[in-house]
């Protein structure tokens, strides 16, 4: 017979109400009653979903440049740029929010086009991609140029 143990805080019963609670305890300056370990825990995941937020939208966007720019399949063409347009303008809305992960962009660029680019060769393996970025890789160039036209 297994015998469960049941959840012993708050915090690990309902997230969400803990949270409530933790803003509410934040609010009313009451920092004594406040679980700062959790709290702390919290604040670490949010910034590092942040950092893998920038990182996949990155990758997803440097994806389909790559196969806008080098792919012969006009009948993709429009979902592709559909593609590139929503990728552009969550990086761009997340960068406003928070621009400290503007280095987040510029660190992580060769690893994600890396693998962006191991994606797109397995996926269209007879189109010849070349190897390294043969664009302007500044997050302005990549937030705003069309490098197709």
């Amino acid at each position: 017979m297994t015998q469960t143990i049941a959840p012993s805080s708050l915090y690990e019963r309902d997230l969400n109400l803990w949270l409530g609670e933790a803003i509410a305890k934040l609010k009313a300056g009451d920092f004594q009653n406040l679980d700062v370990e959790n709290l702390i825990e919290e604040l670490e995941g949010l910034a590092g979903r942040d950092r893998r937020e920038v990182s996949n939208r990155l990758k997803r966007l440097i994806e389909h440049i790559l196969k806008r720019c080098y792919v012969d399949m006009p009948e993709c063409y429009r979902g592709w740029e559909v593609t590139i347009i929503n990728q552009r303008d969550e990086l761009d809305e997340i960068l406003s929010q928070s621009p400290s992960l503007k280095q987040v962009f510029l660190q992580c660029f060769d690893d994600v086009f890396k693998k962006a680019l191991r994606l797109v060769k397995t996926e269209y393996h007879e189109v010849s991609f070349p190897d390294t970025w043969q664009f302007g890789r500044d997050i302005d160039t990549m937030l705003n140029v069309d490098f197709w036209e």
